[in-house]
């Protein structure tokens, strides 16, 4: 699949600042706020970490971790999801159903007001469906950036050895995946990585054997298992971001995990 942003057409080659780690959230927040504000210093991290600002909850996270808003060569307001877009932003990181009231009530309308500064702007009335699809576009693209990279593994037989092995990072299981498959698998991750009777298992993702199986161009894709560290981050990060907008918090909170780096700490 193609990257297709919707905002990528205006894109003036500006970086944003991104962090290493994502906190996607639960399912009321997208923390979000201006380019040019919110930069924080956490001190529990000893170091200077960017940070933006949500501008419906006034809550702070990493920019990996929320969704920008810019404004399109017609005036409408779109997601920058790579956030590369030219001129100010805005970031939401809210669900998607807290940012269908936000609309409803009018509330997104002024806080976008007063992120472009007063200046006409054109919210379109699908703008949810249109972020939710393009995060989904995103975590199947970077599915299959890592395939082509070598760094993904599907197939119970394939994932099964390298998780004994130690070799699995990330392990992600399809909606309609068997409980008896899934079992089998999370203990060889478990056994590989000397955590046996840990809580460690692979994430369940709401997305359809189907769905997987077109992204990565092969048959039957029910497992997946990351094998290269910055590549399951990668991975979890993009799903996680996804998982948190449709409200699946318990999915996004095992990917925020994963994110993270934090698997020594489950087992």
């Amino acid at each position: 699949m193609a990257h297709d942003d919707h905002l990528d057409s205006v894109t003036s080659g500006n970086r944003s600042s991104r962090a290493k780690s994502g906190d996607v959230g639960t399912s009321k927040r997208v923390s979000a706020a201006l380019d040019t504000n919110g930069e924080v210093v956490l001190p529990a991290a000893g170091k200077h970490i960017p940070e933006r600002k949500c501008i419906l909850s006034g809550e702070h996270d990493a920019p990996s971790a929320l969704i920008r808003l810019a404004i399109g060569p017609e005036g409408q307001v779109l997601p920058d999801l790579r956030a590369k877009a030219g001129g100010r932003g805005a970031w939401i990181g809210v669900d998607r159903a807290a940012l269908e009231t936000a609309m409803a009530k009018g509330k997104l309308k002024g806080a976008l007001a007063r992120a472009f500064k007063g200046g006409v702007l054109s919210i379109p009335d699908n703008l949810p469906q249109i972020i939710e699809d393009g995060l989904l576009r995103s975590a199947l693209d970077r599915l299959g950036l890592e395939a082509r990279s070598g760094a993904l593994l599907t197939g119970s037989d394939k994932i099964s050895d390298a998780a004994r092995r130690g070799q699995v990072n990330l392990l992600i299981h399809a909606e309609d995946a068997g409980e008896d498959g899934n079992r089998k698998l999370d203990q060889a991750w478990r056994m590989g990585l000397d955590a046996e009777g840990a809580e460690l298992r692979g994430v369940v993702i709401p997305l359809p054997r189907t769905i997987l199986s077109m992204a990565l161009g092969r048959d039957n894709v029910v497992h997946i298992a990351l094998t290269v560290p910055a590549s399951a981050t990668r991975v979890a990060e993009a799903f996680g971001r996804w998982c948190g907008f449709i409200g699946r918090s318990d999915c996004a909170s095992a990917l925020r995990t994963r994110a993270a780096g934090s698997i020594g700490a489950l087992v």
